[in-house]
């Protein structure tokens, strides 16, 4: 039996990510952290089109006692079914403090 997918599975959204990493994170993990969404975006057949390190910035509020954050820009295309996925194991990173990912309109 084949299944059918559906014409929004098949095209690719532009998205953008930002994320706030630990300050406790050392660089090595850091780009870790930076590998993991890279390597999840391209393995799952998206392009990443830009990534920006914004760099340590003031917190708004405290997040898990932190009052600072590395911040990191993310823009890429990928299939909308597979933005669940990213932001699952985003969520489950204990060195992201908060993250907001953004479909693009198009």
């Amino acid at each position: 039996m084949e299944t059918m997918v559906s014409q929004e599975d098949k095209q690719f959204r532009d998205y953008e990510l930002v994320v706030i990493i630990s300050p406790e994170v050392v660089d090595e993990a850091f780009d870790a952290v930076i590998d993991n969404i890279s390597r999840f975006i391209t393995e799952n057949g998206g392009t990443i089109s830009n990534i920006e390190r914004w760099g340590k910035r003031r917190l708004a509020y405290p997040i898990k006692h932190f009052l600072e954050g590395d911040y990191v820009l993310a823009r890429f295309k990928l299939r909308p079914k597979l933005s669940k996925g990213l932001e699952a194991s985003l969520q489950i990173s204990e060195d992201v403090l908060r993250h907001l990912l953004i479909r693009l309109s198009s």
